[in-house]
């Protein structure tokens, strides 16, 4: 309509000025309700025609969608295993905390009892290195032993030898040989003492360091499953919707406890989506603005920072079906983001909240350059100028769209 009014005042207005004025024809005269086309047919056409034009420049150049939210993403209130509620620490279905805090605890009896029994495998282990050690120094004192007794052998050994090199006879061999079984037995004895000593160190040194190890271990897991019975926020944030009561099962993969919505989320950058027809014209570093419901009556200023390559409404899961293009009833939007252009710009606006955007094409540095012919640089300063017509209707949205939600819409 603004964009007709406007037109009319460079079409109909003029021509209507000259049949008053310059042939002399009045309303309800020469010129009534039934001549009107007749009689301003050129400057209705040349309106109707300049509208078209006048409209297509600014939504082709100046895009403009209803379609602009500031999405967030909140994070679920799950625990890792499932698990009857012990204990609760947020007293309030929504309230802030901080990250790390604890939000309810699972019953944990049977990691605790896991637990102890490492801690007790542990104890045993140690009391089996003291029990190894004390038989370290008894196979020592064995070795000692079996030492002593085959150094004798054979010095009685060595001792009937000689006698029996110096004199045939004088020492019986049969004697010889009983003395070379007896040292041959003690040398087993020293060696079985010698083996015994080593598995004993083999124990002290390797098997029950490895046992303890392993009971440690398995302590450590026991107590990462203690703690992971405590569900504790990951970022700072509020909680959400959380009904959980004492005694209520919990399972990750049926349902959540609630929902953490992160500080900040939903406050940096609003989602907008654009008609496909405005693909070549959406860049990034274009001003923008927007209006939101959560804020009435005020005009946010805006910088594209993002424009998504791809159209979400292209996309597909492979499957046994061949896809039919068919399928995609409604055309797509490209996607594009926006920042607001100063700090602090979307204070207020509550996140979620549903927005109206524009977007405005600026050709001044192309202008500027130079490299430009006359002709294309006054089209281009017009096409420029048109995006003042945006921003108008963009108030007058703005200035509407409480009353059209509170009064026109019936609710």
């Amino acid at each position: 309509m603004l964009e007709i009014l406007l037109c009319s005042v460079l079409t109909i207005l003029p021509d209507y000025l000259f049949r008053r004025f310059g042939q002399g024809k009045r309303f309800g005269k020469e010129i009534t309700l039934y001549s009107v086309w007749f009689e301003l047919r050129w400057g209705i056409v040349t309106c109707l025609m300049l509208s078209v034009g006048l409209i297509t420049v600014i939504f082709y150049y100046h895009p403009s969608t209803k379609t602009a939210t500031l999405y967030y993403r909140t994070v679920p209130i799950v625990s890792e295993a499932s698990g009857r509620v012990a204990e609760i620490y947020v007293n309030n279905i929504s309230g802030e905390v901080e990250q790390g805090a604890p939000i309810f605890r699972l019953d944990s009896s049977t990691q605790e009892a896991a637990a102890e029994s490492a801690r007790r495998k542990i104890a045993e282990v140690e009391a089996a290195m003291v029990a190894a050690r004390s038989d370290i120094a008894a196979s020592e004192g064995k070795v000692q032993e079996a030492r002593s007794s085959l150094q004798q052998a054979m010095d009685e050994l060595e001792t009937k030898q000689e006698l029996n090199r110096r004199g045939a006879g004088i020492v019986a061999v049969r004697e010889i040989e009983r003395l070379q079984n007896v040292v041959n037995g003690r040398q087993g004895s020293v060696a079985a003492a010698t083996a015994a000593k080593q598995t004993a160190e083999a124990q002290v040194s390797t098997l029950l360091p490895a046992q303890k190890a392993s009971a440690q271990a398995a302590l450590a897991q026991a107590e990462v499953e203690i703690a992971k019975t405590t569900i504790r926020a990951g970022v700072k944030g509020r909680v959400e919707q959380f009904t959980l009561r004492v005694g209520d099962i919990v399972n990750p993969i049926m349902r959540s406890a609630g929902v953490l919505i992160p500080e900040g989320a939903g406050r940096k950058a609003i989602t907008a989506g654009f008609g496909q027809i405005e693909a070549q014209v959406m860049k990034v570093g274009m001003l923008a603005e927007v209006t939101c419901i959560s804020k009435p009556w005020t005009v946010i200023p805006m910088v594209v920072t993002s424009v998504q390559d791809f159209i979400a409404a292209g996309q597909f899961r492979g499957g046994e079906q061949l896809i039919d293009a068919q399928q995609v009833v409604r055309p797509g939007t490209i996607t594009v983001f926006l920042e607001p252009l100063y700090a602090g710009g979307l204070e207020g606006v509550t996140p979620g909240s549903s927005c109206i955007a524009n977007a405005y094409t600026s050709n001044h540095d192309l202008i500027a350059s130079g490299k430009l012919s006359t002709t294309k640089s006054v089209v281009l300063h017009a096409v420029d100028a048109t995006g003042i017509v945006h921003a108008m209707i963009l108030r007058i949205q703005a200035l509407m769209l409480p009353i059209q939600t509170l009064v026109l819409s019936g609710h």
